[in-house]
């Protein structure tokens, strides 16, 4: 199978994710506190790290229809939230290319 790229993030405040603590953001990255995802709060992140992304798929969500990718641990495969590929609505359009993490699905260290 090979080995596993993992990618260390460096600092305070640090997401990880809760099944296998491996790195997936930084709070530096955090655009937005403000989301809801399937487990409850989510974040809106910038750039994220040691991440997998499911197909695309249209999905119907609180602020609209948007094009998104689920975004899986690349560790364990965990689902952590989901990538904006495309937003329809002209002024959602600051989410594309943008990730959610579920706080629920993360720790933070730091």
């Amino acid at each position: 199978m090979g080995l596993l790229f993992v990618e260390r993030l460096e600092g305070e405040g640090v997401f990880r994710c809760r099944r296998c603590r491996v790195d997936a953001a930084s709070k530096d990255a955090i655009i937005s506190r403000d989301f809801y995802g399937r487990t409850g709060r989510a974040y809106l992140f910038d750039h994220v790290v040691n991440i997998c992304l499911g197909p695309n798929e249209d999905r119907n969500l609180a602020t609209g229809l948007h094009t998104v990718n689920d975004i899986y641990c690349s560790c364990c495969q965990q689902i952590l939230g989901w990538r904006y590929e495309r937003a329809y609505d002209q002024s959602q359009k600051y989410k594309e290319g943008k990730y959610i993490l579920e706080r629920a699905r993360m720790v933070k260290d730091g």
